[in-house]
């Protein structure tokens, strides 16, 4: 039964984007789709290679922050090894949905003698203060195109009583299993609460923090980054040059949502993102080729630099 769930979990996010990638070919017809190539043909290349470098500029910054919410709790890891464990995250959320985190903290309890469970936590603390971040950004494009990425979120369907009523559950639930732990004394358990108290104290790292000012500075760097190599992609395309950053953030909101229903977004990304650029007026083949071009751009930044990272990054601690 676990490797029946397990082959699902790995399935279904492929199974989502191909449905995706049917559902773009069948809203084209065969002109329009000769149309997407040529654009993409077309497009001019160094737009997306300084996409690609904005990439890598984020994922950099990424990695050092990552040292900061460590050092709190006594590790000090090299930035080659946090740099590479990073892109190897990235690089296996393209294979299985949400596994990079895992083989982040792998790596670091592999190469730098940091506990699992305390590199799992802060990984959790930084998406935490992501999530603050795209929190923004959403409120942003909200402020900016309310109708429109309402309705993508699907907020018009929202049932408020049956919100708070899976709310109420769920925090009543989590008070009685957190009372069964807290009671236990058998060996599994403990086992689990220490566990479970290795990623808190992981998390609890942010607030030990000496270098806060440098963390929320990456923090808006690496966001900053987002925003940057989505934003240039549409000089690549002649009919995308004059978006402005009205069309700009909606699009790249929706799409960054799309991103983890699949893996790395195949299928779903462009599309999502087209359904936005359509909506400020541009074309269906130029709104679907800056789709693919900026998902393609992305995609084969992850996978070089995560190849390289993943071969690297025992070569480099080959001592070890």
């Amino acid at each position: 039964m676990k490797i029946v769930l397990s082959l699902l979990k790995k399935l279904i996010p492929l199974f989502i984007g191909v449905f995706f990638i049917y559902l773009s070919y069948l809203n084209t017809t065969p002109e329009d789709r000769q149309n997407i190539i040529m654009y993409i043909k077309n497009a001019d290349f160094k737009y997306v290679f300084l996409s690609a470098f904005f990439g890598v500029l984020s994922h950099i910054s990424r990695a050092v922050r990552w040292k900061y919410l460590l050092n709190p709790l006594g590790y000090y890891p090299k930035t080659i090894n946090s740099i590479m464990a990073v892109l190897i995250g990235y690089f296996s959320n393209l294979g299985i949905p949400r596994s990079g985190e895992v083989l982040r903290s792998t790596a670091m309890d592999r190469y730098e003698n940091i506990p699992f469970q305390k590199a799992f936590g802060t990984v959790i603390a930084e998406r935490v203060v992501d999530l603050i971040l795209l929190m923004s950004c959403i409120l942003l494009a909200l402020s900016l195109q309310y109708d429109l990425i309402a309705g993508y979120l699907g907020f018009d369907n929202i049932n408020f009583f049956q919100t708070l009523l899976t709310l109420l559950i769920s925090a009543i639930c989590f008070i009685f299993i957190r009372k069964f732990f807290i009671q236990s004394t058998h060996p599994v358990t403990e086992k689990i609460k220490q566990f479970f108290l290795g990623i808190w104290e992981g998390m609890l790292s942010i607030k030990k923090m000496k270098n806060k000012g440098l963390f929320i500075a990456h923090t808006f760097f690496i966001w900053l980054m987002y925003v940057l190599m989505f934003w240039v992609i549409k000089f690549s395309i002649p009919e995308t040059i004059n978006l402005e950053m009205n069309a700009i953030i909606p699009a790249f909101v929706v799409g960054g949502l799309s991103i983890s229903a699949t893996n790395g977004g195949i299928g779903i990304y462009p599309y999502s993102v087209s359904l936005v650029l359509i909506a400020f007026g541009i074309s269906k083949e130029s709104a679907l080729a800056f789709g693919w071009i900026m998902w393609t751009c992305q995609t084969l930044m992850v996978v070089t630099f995560g190849a390289l990272a993943f071969f690297a990054l025992p070569l480099v601690n080959r001592q070890k």
